[in-house]
């Protein structure tokens, strides 16, 4: 089992910046790629960003050059700690969504509760 809490999430206006945060934890974290997924009104969820333990990334390509994902694996094991970062630059009205936090590995799939960004002026 892995709980997943999002926070950062706020009202931005165009061109600002906004950092969210995933507090993980659970068992053996270091072996699930974590990832950042948005949704906004009338949009299927989609993609921003993945993260590997290892650090490898992958973005979508509305992101690329203006968000950053990034991975602390603080504690392994069993009762496991880790910290994911999104920092999300150069915002636009299209950035707005409600933002989630996800764990994966093969079919064990964890979301959380997700937090809000509104780029508005």
């Amino acid at each position: 089992q892995v709980r997943l809490v999002e926070s950062g999430g706020g009202l931005v206006q165009p061109g600002g910046s906004l950092r969210l945060s995933c507090a993980a934890s659970g068992r053996r974290l270091s072996m699930y790629v974590m990832g950042w997924y948005r949704q906004a009104p009338g949009n299927q969820r989609e993609l921003v960003a993945t993260i590997t333990s290892a650090g490898s990334t992958n973005y979508a390509e509305s992101v690329k050059g203006r968000f950053t994902v990034s991975r602390d694996n603080a504690v392994s094991g069993d009762n496991g700690r880790n910290m994911m970062y999104l920092q999300m630059n150069s915002l636009t009205p299209e950035d707005t969504a409600v933002y989630y936090c996800n764990a994966k590995i093969m079919s064990l799939d964890y979301w959380g509760q997700g937090t809000q960004v509104t780029v508005s002026s």
